[in-house]
């Protein structure tokens, strides 16, 4: 069965929202991840009912079948692949790939992605330290914690960042904070949650409670 990319849009938002907050999926968190209207996403959900990809009930929220999580971890599998290949083949910056990769992951040919999963050596995590689910939509799961809950003192390797905007992956890197970046948190104030840290044994930074709870570190 084929989809249209709109349906595939609310079945990846529907499954992202779920992961992070948990199910039943509000219709008014769908229409603030998708920037729509609230009528929209209802209409939508119907349809998607329809299809058997969603179990929905009006007031009551929305949550994905076997079936509507299968496509939606096939879409995250073609978007976090063409992430990975666009920086590590191409070039890209890790703040110029996300859009790109909205625009490929609707490509249906499960040959292709296969292929292009061989290609890149089966990476586990795309440039964003998101995983990347395999071929039998199996996630590779790892220890994580965000940065600010760290305590004063200690070290933590960033390992994923989960705001993927360019205008903050473009602070981020004015930080030179990366993927693998060190971060020593020195302090944490309390009025308003923000950190002063230490970058690489080098700089120091005073960063917001925003940036730093998108941040994700393995404690060392």
């Amino acid at each position: 069965m084929s989809f249209s990319t709109s349906e595939e849009n609310y079945l990846k938002a529907i499954f992202k929202i779920a992961e992070r907050k948990g199910v039943p999926v509000s219709t008014n968190a769908i229409a603030k991840e998708l920037h729509t209207s609230a009528a929209s996403v209802t209409d939508m959900l119907q349809k998607l009912a329809e299809k058997q990809l969603v179990q929905y009930r009006k007031y009551r929220g929305v949550e994905l079948t076997s079936d509507g999580k299968e496509v939606a971890t096939q879409l995250i599998r073609k978007h976090r692949l063409w992430e990975s290949f666009l920086v590590e083949k191409l070039g890209f910056s890790w703040d110029e790939v996300h859009d790109i990769a909205e625009q490929l992951e609707h490509i249906d040919s499960p040959l292709l992605v296969n292929r292009l999963d061989a290609f890149l050596d089966f990476p586990k995590f795309d440039p964003h330290g998101d995983p990347i689910p395999d071929r039998n939509g199996k996630f590779t799961l790892r220890s994580q914690i965000p940065l600010h809950q760290l305590s004063s003192g200690e070290v933590g390797i960033v390992i994923a960042v989960q705001n993927h905007e360019k205008g903050y992956l473009t602070l981020l890197d004015e930080l030179d904070i990366q993927i693998g970046t060190s971060i020593r948190l020195i302090e944490t104030f309390d009025f308003d949650n923000s950190l002063k840290i230490e970058v690489s044994d080098s700089r120091e930074h005073l960063i917001s409670d925003h940036i730093s709870k998108n941040i994700y570190v393995r404690k060392v």
